[in-house]
């Protein structure tokens, strides 16, 4: 008896992976953004490599550019969408990844020979764009888009109108492409970090958006009634809980790899420097 009562629950474990895993969403709004991006990306760069040469510009920038766009395609048409509404845990996957991991990987596929032909464009929006443009604003962007949209009452809103879900998903890939631009960006921004602004750039933000997972892993009770529990044999208590723990571990590895990746380049602008002063000296 013991064991027929427990194959039961696992018999309806694997039927519920095997159906989310079949569930694919293939929203043609996110179909047809990413498929013009990769587009114009794969021809931009085909171009680059036909005039300059292959040495211009490596083959690893596109495989990181189409990985940022595997990443996005992921959340917004895979399985994880589907199931995003039945575990809180996959949802924060999802929101992760376009928060963070889709748009790191696109802007390391970026040069400044990829984006020459709209430099200017984007120079002028960012004058235009005035106190947005500004490191502080994406700061502040980045932070309030993960607290408020995981408010109860927006997060519940968000699941229940497929409207509210979309601003979501915009929401998140905006701040979190705008945040990492700031970083990462291959053109040089009137508001350019140098010396420790990196560093604190980082560190004021990623601090106050783990708390927010250190929150909802210890939050004695559920704060999202959408999810009732029962799936993959997880209560509501423990779907919040290592919901919130992903949040707070993968906040604190991009954090680690950022500022790693930050020192050294620190270090290695410091060494162009001195090399460009001894030079001037010698003249």
């Amino acid at each position: 008896m013991t064991r027929q009562r427990r194959s039961v629950p696992d018999a309806r474990r694997w039927r519920d992976v095997l159906t989310a895993t079949a569930n694919w969403s293939f929203n043609p709004g996110a179909i047809l953004l990413l498929a013009t991006v990769t587009t114009a990306y794969v021809m931009r760069w085909r171009q680059v490599r036909r005039e300059q040469g292959t040495l211009s510009l490596p083959i690893w920038r596109l495989l990181v550019f189409l990985a940022g766009i595997v990443a996005a395609a992921a959340a917004l048409i895979s399985p994880i969408d589907a199931y995003a509404e039945k575990l809180f845990v996959i949802h924060m996957v999802q929101h992760l990844l376009l928060l963070d991991v889709a748009p790191i990987l696109c802007i390391l596929g970026l040069t400044k020979v990829l984006l020459r032909p709209v430099t200017r464009r984007i120079q002028r929006l960012e004058r235009a764009a005035g106190p947005i443009g500004h490191p502080v604003f994406a700061i502040v962007f980045y932070v309030a888009a993960m607290w408020s949209w995981h408010i109860p009452v927006m997060y519940d809103a968000a699941l229940a109108h497929p409207g509210v879900h979309v601003l979501e998903h915009l929401t998140f890939a905006s701040a979190g492409f705008l945040y990492w631009w700031h970083l990462l960006s291959p053109i040089r921004s009137r508001h350019r970090l140098g010396g420790m602004g990196p560093i604190v750039y980082m560190l004021s933000t990623k601090l106050l958006v783990g708390l927010l997972g250190i929150g909802l892993t210890f939050s004695p009770n559920p704060l999202y009634h959408h999810y009732g529990g029962g799936t993959w044999g997880l209560t509501a208590e423990e779907d919040e809980q290592i919901a919130g723990a992903v949040m707070a571990i993968e906040q604190s590895i991009i954090m680690g790899i950022a500022l790693a990746w930050l020192f050294v380049r620190m270090l290695e602008e410091s060494q162009r420097n001195d090399e460009r002063a001894e030079r001037y000296e010698r003249v």
